[in-house]
């Protein structure tokens, strides 16, 4: 029953993350129909690539679970797609190499996982210890990707086209993550935990330096 009631909330608040993706992603369509400069400023490619890889590696974690967990596979789909559908509008506005490469490759790997799902060939015990090791790897690289990120916004002093809301869902995922992994045998639950927590601490930073900036901004516009 805990294991049921947690995994329910936990897909949940992966679609609310997910909703928090979208927010980023209609962010950036109404800064480029406003005809805004750089309408996805100060956007990180490295986070995003980052972002896209730990949703995908969860969804393939959850698929070569037996029997498959759905209260992390879906939601973790539709999390990845759209994080990829950002990867193509910075692409789109910047049109640099790495850019073009990140979207790339992230469609490429979009496209394997669906084949995975469908095809009839059973490598479960493979995809478990490829998307493990995702996961930790993606681990990693969200601590990498976001300190990029951080980094951009302390130099520019500046958030950008950084939706504040999508971090906020984000952790709320995070937490409810970190819980529902407490329901699951070690051995199963343990990969989750640790990207849950890297991803949840850096969460939090970003909200701090949406404060930060706020703070900066209201010091430089006092009078002298």
């Amino acid at each position: 029953m805990l294991y049921t009631l947690l995994g329910s909330i936990n897909a949940a608040l992966i679609v609310l993350s997910a909703y928090g993706v979208l927010l980023q992603l209609k962010s950036i369509y109404e800064r480029r129909v406003n005809n805004t400069a750089n309408p996805t400023a100060v956007l990180s490619v490295n986070q995003f690539t980052v972002s896209f890889v730990a949703y995908f590696s969860f969804y393939l974690y959850a698929i070569f679970i037996e029997p498959i967990n759905h209260f992390l596979a879906w939601p973790r789909l539709l999390a990845s797609v759209l994080a990829w559908l950002i990867l193509v509008e910075i692409y789109r506005d910047r049109q640099t190499r790495y850019s073009k490469v990140s979207s790339l490759l992230s469609g490429f790997f979009l496209c394997g996982g669906l084949f995975a799902l469908t095809s009839n060939v059973t490598f479960n015990d493979e995809g478990r210890q490829l998307s493990t090791c995702l996961i930790i790897v993606a681990s990693l690289l969200i601590a990498q990707g976001y300190t990029h990120q951080f980094i951009q916004i302390v130099k520019s002093r500046s958030t950008g086209a950084i939706n504040l809301k999508m971090s906020q869902y984000i952790l709320l995922m995070d937490i409810s993550t970190i819980a529902f992994a407490l329901t699951m045998p070690l051995t199963k639950g343990w990969p989750l935990m640790v990207l849950a927590f890297t991803s949840a601490i850096t969460k939090l930073v970003m909200m701090y330096l949406f404060y930060w900036v706020k703070q900066f901004s209201d010091t430089n516009q006092q009078p002298s």
